[in-house]
């Protein structure tokens, strides 16, 4: 808090300016470090009105934590997993029949224990054994009526709140017992517990934990070696069987390939080119259905494509930032596999700045590439078939992807890079899809490499 009234917050090397305020606020807001109660600034005069907008910026940069207490003693701490959450407490009356989503589980955290979801924007720190008992008893589905007459006030409270979260969900008459309900949308039903939990927490944008490089275990236990110790015994050296002629361009090109971070914006990759390197790597190459009428099964529909996938799926899409491409425009676009044609998507170039902003972190570059390409899974295409596996299957075949991507790269004489992480909800976003029905699972960095300066 600075004399003339400008408030700044500071987190990790890095410093947010939240605006100018009158002697009053600052002096208001210096009590957000021990716990501002909301009902203080929930009026209409002008000292309420600045310390609510202060509050919400706070809040919209992923600053506040929420304290639900009683008698001085937190039952409750709300930590924000999305930087746009608020706390909402949804209506529940005495008829309603609320049963804990089979998404949510408690945990320990350290020395706590913590709530938590994929599908919530924000987790609970549970200090109250009452209130973890309560959570018990909604593994199986409750009347509220009920609770009223056996829960503290304060408990009803949180479960509005956990029913906002997503936490908990609401059922009718035909949910049955809710033990898989679709919680309000049938897609989530294809998705079991591991796979929604994982995809969500390692990857950014639904959750507020340390993700990439941090080296958290420095100190802790040393690095393994780059290569494994030998086993002991006998060896069996393969040199003396290996071919001494000319190795094949295939394996060239193995050798060869390698990622580029850097690319040479006077010289973009050209439209030709994209398309080009699209129809090698993505382009659907047939089409076919089965099952109807043969086994008594249902019909699926199947394709073929230059890269292997789990159990003939093919769920992967290619969607493209493209942000410096000769004779196409900037702007985010999808790669229809089945026509070979890109599509243009609406977005903002915020969001689209925003997308090549986090790439050229992520490779630790010196700037945007050409074309960034996010890889999505429509998620259903294989977990309606394969149970327990599908996530990891998913993930194998972007590996078969990336590969595929770096292999045509270097045989075209472009530059790529793989992207370990990507934001699941940036991209959902930008696109509109709901983040676990169709949703990002890797990215590649595109584009025409720089050439080293030559000294002298």
């Amino acid at each position: 808090m600075e004399a003339d009234g400008s408030i700044a917050a500071g987190l990790g090397g890095y410093s947010i300016n939240l605006g100018q305020f009158s002697a009053a606020a600052v002096d208001r807001a210096g009590h957000l470090t021990s716990g501002l109660p909301l009902a203080s600034f929930a009026g209409k005069g002008v000292l309420a009105r600045q310390v609510h907008a202060l509050v919400r910026r706070l809040a919209g940069q992923g600053l506040l934590e929420y304290r639900l207490s009683f008698d001085e003693q937190d039952l409750v701490v709300i930590e924000p997993q999305l930087a746009e959450y608020w706390p909402q407490r949804a209506k529940l009356g005495n008829g309603d029949t609320i049963v804990l989503s089979r998404f949510a589980y408690l945990r320990r955290r350290g020395s706590e224990m913590v709530l938590e979801s994929p599908r919530a924007g924000a987790l609970f720190r549970i200090f109250d054994p009452a209130i973890a008992a309560t959570l018990a008893a909604l593994s199986r589905p409750q009347k509220i009526g009920k609770l009223r007459r056996h829960a503290a006030s304060a408990h009803l409270d949180l479960l509005g709140l956990l029913l906002d979260s997503q936490m908990l969900i609401k059922l009718n008459a035909k949910d049955g017992d809710g033990l898989r309900v679709n919680e309000g949308d049938g897609n989530l039903v294809l998705w079991d517990f591991h796979d929604l939990v994982f995809h969500t927490r390692s990857t950014e944008g639904r959750h507020a934990n340390p993700v990439g490089g941090a080296f958290t275990h420095a100190g802790v236990v040393p690095p393994l070696p780059a290569v494994r110790p030998p086993w002991p015994g006998k060896k069996i050296d393969l040199g003396k069987f290996s071919t001494s002629g000319s190795i094949s361009h295939f394996a060239k090109l193995l050798r060869e390939r390698h990622s580029i971070r850097d690319f040479d914006d006077q010289h973009p990759v050209t439209l030709a080119e994209l398309a080009q390197f699209l129809g090698t790597t993505a382009r659907v190459l047939s089409e076919w259905k089965i099952g109807a009428g043969s086994d008594g099964g249902p019909e699926v529909t199947y394709s073929a494509r230059p890269y292997p996938s789990a159990g003939g799926a093919y769920e992967l899409e290619l969607y493209l930032a493209v942000l410096n491409c000769e004779e196409l425009a900037p702007g985010l676009y999808h790669y229809d596999a089945g026509s070979h044609a890109l599509v243009a998507i609406d977005t903002s170039a915020q969001q689209l700045q925003a997308l090549a902003t986090a790439a050229v972190l992520a490779m630790d570059a010196s700037g945007p590439p050409q074309v960034l390409i996010t890889i999505a899974a429509r998620f259903g295409r294989i977990s309606w078939k394969y149970s327990s596996i599908a996530y990891s299957l998913i993930l194998k075949d972007v590996g078969s992807v990336i590969q595929t991507l770096y292999l045509t790269a270097t045989d075209m004489g472009l530059g790529g890079c793989a992207i370990g992480t990507c934001n699941i909800d940036l991209f959902a976003k930008m696109t509109g899809l709901e983040f676990h029905v169709e949703g990002p699972v890797g990215q590649f960095a595109l584009g025409r490499g720089r050439k080293p300066a030559i000294p002298g």
